[in-house]
């Protein structure tokens, strides 16, 4: 239930619209879907939902032209017209208490896009794999959610249902990560998987085709209007138009003829990330599969030619170990030590004016730090945490600090953040698969890539603005299964060199 002074609000700003009513309406309402569902037996036939589905969307399309995403979308928020009156099939949502504007009231401009991994809104049974991960509400989310609702109502249960304890919502997060389609819609109708598959690969600022997603429901529902379990005049007008150029839909398709690229495949993946940067010609070395016992020779060799190490990752515990003639630094030491971060050893090399430079874990717990003199730092900090550490991050960025490395081991996080990075700002990007969208728009705002890391479960990039831009701000990704060793001579005939790698999951 939402405020009155707020629900007055919308509806002074969206007169006419039945779906904005003020809380002292709603108990003059029937019951909600939840209500339905429960007292008939827990399931709804596929005709009821397809009702709901159209007219929903009908809904969600209005509030939608208005600059306005709901943000909670689920069963207990629609109701329905009191029993025994004209209005007892009509549909209506309610609860306001999270919506959002996806528009700039002030220029007509979509929302910028953002990503606060410590801000969740929604409720977690049915929020989008978005809202989870603290991305900026758009209209994909309540469309999403929507999906979710559709197919608990049919199946009166969904997957990730049972989870409990403070990290509930990455666990649900990562069950509707896992989960594809073909595997959440196997007993539901054709239309539903359909939908999913459409919303769930939309983009952040993508215009939603309603009259396509109403149009895949309208074989469920029966020919007669004035039987059917749920009001739909709503939707009518739409159903109409769409029914005028049915021959030109093809869920499959992109709007523009091409086939559509699916995001969740239910096959989880692990892959080399590597990342580069335009850099003038230098020298750079790599190593890979490197035992313990064969790290020193390797590094030993690559300081006779005057090479430091820039970037060290792992993988099946082995290393990976980046050595270049373009870090700066003047002297370097480092550590393998069977501790994920051994804190005594980098207390000392902190009192000797070393620097990290360089982290990387191995799923056995061990660890290689780099440090390193030369750097730009003037004081560090870092965190080895069994999740993402966002909050505290949020935390040092406010007290000046910027990331400067990542790495993990095994499902843990290990942080580096120093002052004096060289950033004017940083964001993080953070999923369950590599965030190839949230990185384009970022590069479209001036960001760079400066540091990644990634679990088996997630994968986490940094992305910064650098005081000083570069002359060549040129960057490129490439994810692979096998170390990326003929593409990273590839790169470097282009003068593309490595600046950072590490091993994780990149596919859902």
């Amino acid at each position: 239930m939402i405020h009155s002074s707020v629900s007055y609000l919308f509806i002074s700003l969206c007169i006419g619209l039945t779906f904005f009513i003020c809380s002292k309406v709603m108990d003059m309402l029937g019951p909600s879907l939840w209500d339905v569902w429960n007292s008939s037996g827990q399931a709804m036939s596929s005709e009821m939902v397809a009702c709901i589905a159209v007219e929903s969307l009908s809904i969600l399309e209005k509030m939608h032209s208005r600059g306005y995403v709901h943000g909670d979308v689920k069963p207990e928020n629609f109701l329905l017209g009191q029993p025994s009156t004209p209005q007892e099939k009509k549909l209506f949502l309610v609860d306001l208490g999270l919506a959002t504007k996806w528009r700039d009231s002030a220029n007509g401009q979509h929302v910028e896009y953002d990503q606060r991994p410590d801000m969740f809104r929604g409720t977690v049974r049915y929020a989008s794999v978005h809202a989870h991960l603290g991305r900026t509400a758009s209209r994909r989310d309540d469309l999403e959610s929507l999906a979710y609702t559709l197919i608990f109502l049919h199946r009166g249960r969904l997957p990730w249902q049972g989870y409990q304890g403070d990290n509930k919502s990455f666990l649900v997060c990562k069950k509707k990560m896992a989960t594809s389609p073909e595997m959440l819609c196997c007993f539901c109708p054709t239309p539903l998987k359909q939908f999913l598959e459409i919303v769930v690969n939309m983009k952040f600022d993508e215009e939603p085709n309603y009259s396509k997603l109403i149009s895949l429901f309208e074989g469920l529902i029966g020919p007669n209007p004035a039987i059917r379990p749920i009001n739909t005049d709503g939707a009518q007008k739409i159903i109409y138009q769409v029914g005028q150029k049915r021959g030109r839909l093809n869920v499959e398709e992109e709007e523009d003829g091409q086939p559509k690229k699916k995001v969740r495949l239910g096959i989880p993946a692990t892959q080399w990330i590597s990342v580069y940067n335009a850099r003038l010609p230098m020298k750079q070395r790599y190593h890979y599969n490197v035992a313990d016992g064969r790290l020193a020779q390797h590094v030993d060799r690559g300081n006779a030619d005057g090479l430091l190490i820039s970037c060290v990752a792992s993988c099946s515990n082995l290393w990976a170990l980046i050595m270049d003639a373009g870090t700066g630094f003047t002297h370097q030491v480092y550590e393998l030590s069977p501790f994920f971060l051994h804190k005594e050893w980098i207390m000392e090399q902190w009192e000797r004016n070393f620097y990290i430079s360089s982290i990387a874990g191995a799923n056995n717990g061990s660890s290689l730090v780099v440090m390193s003199k030369g750097t730009q730092y003037t004081q560090q900090s870092y965190k080895v945490s069994d999740s993402f550490p966002f909050k505290w991050i949020n935390k040092k960025w406010r007290e000046g600090f910027h990331v400067t490395s990542m790495a993990t081991a095994g499902s843990r996080w290990g942080v580096v953040m120093s002052r004096n990075a060289g950033f004017s700002d940083q964001v993080v990007e953070l999923d369950f698969l590599y965030p190839s969208e949230g990185i384009h728009r970022r590069w479209d705002s001036g960001y760079r890539i400066t540091s990644t890391a990634a679990t088996w479960d997630q994968s986490a990039l940094i992305l910064s603005v650098p005081k000083r831009k570069p002359g060549d701000e040129t960057q490129e990704t490439l994810r692979t299964s096998q170390f990326p060793s003929t593409h990273v001579k590839e790169k470097w005939a282009k003068n593309l060199y490595l600046a950072c790698v590490c091993y994780g999951r990149t596919v859902s």
